[in-house]
């Protein structure tokens, strides 16, 4: 089998765990079992056990992750459909995105400081809080490395998610509003996922935030670097 071969065999594996484990997660609905969970970890067995390096499998899945940025605009349906909740909204939502991604910014890179992790880690893990094609945009004036960026923002997604609703409960959280806004905030894709699940107005208020996140990272990327690094 040549690499052309390989790589193509990669893709279809790829597609048909994720739609299997789809229709696991459907069913049971487990943590352990979504498909941002499970699947990339069967992947990473396959190309451990099965010897086959990142070059190979990356060759013709590199489709998959150009399709991030279609999926991330694609968001922005539900967001369109329901202006009239953003334009009651739109002040506290837009103080909350602010809010949100100032924190994020300063706690990540001064966390990374106090346990004295290296100058690339804190400038990757500064972008850690957006969805990814806006990560890797505000890595670059910020001399993050894209690698890092999208392990950094994939653990950040999975950990947000699955602390969520125990968080939320813990704070007494109750309002549809403002779980979604949290979700979008802190835990971007994976965090609108879950705020789809819990309802419609929780998951257009976890687009928006996730959307207005990402372009205000991106913007501030050049002035973060200046004043933080």
């Amino acid at each position: 089998m040549n690499n052309f071969q390989l790589s193509v065999l990669c893709l279809v594996i790829t597609l048909g765990i994720y739609f299997a484990n789809k229709r696991l997660y459907r069913r049971f609905r487990k943590l352990p079992l979504m498909p941002l969970v499970l699947t990339p970890a069967l992947l990473v067995l396959m190309l451990v056990f099965g010897h086959i390096s990142w070059q190979n499998y990356i060759g013709e899945s590199h489709w998959l992750l150009w399709l991030l940025g279609p999926a991330t605009i694609a968001f922005a349906v539900p967001v369109y459909d329901n202006l009239a909740i953003i334009k009651r909204h739109w002040m506290s939502l837009t103080a909350g995105v602010v809010t949100a991604t100032v924190v994020a910014v300063t706690s990540s890179v001064w966390l990374a400081r106090l346990f004295t992790l290296s100058d690339e880690i804190q400038r990757s893990l500064a972008v850690r809080s957006v969805t990814t094609p806006f990560a890797l945009a505000a890595a670059g004036p910020l001399g993050g490395q894209p690698d890092l960026v999208a392990l950094f923002v994939v653990v950040t997604g999975v950990f947000g998610m699955a602390v969520g609703d125990a968080l939320f409960l813990r704070l007494s959280i109750r309002e549809g509003m403002a779980k979604g806004a949290g979700f979008g905030a802190a835990s971007h894709g994976a965090g609108t996922a879950r705020s789809y699940e819990l309802g419609q107005q929780e998951g257009v208020v976890a687009s928006l935030v996730m959307m207005l996140s990402g372009v205000v990272m991106v913007l501030a990327a050049p002035l973060v670097a200046m004043v933080m690094f």
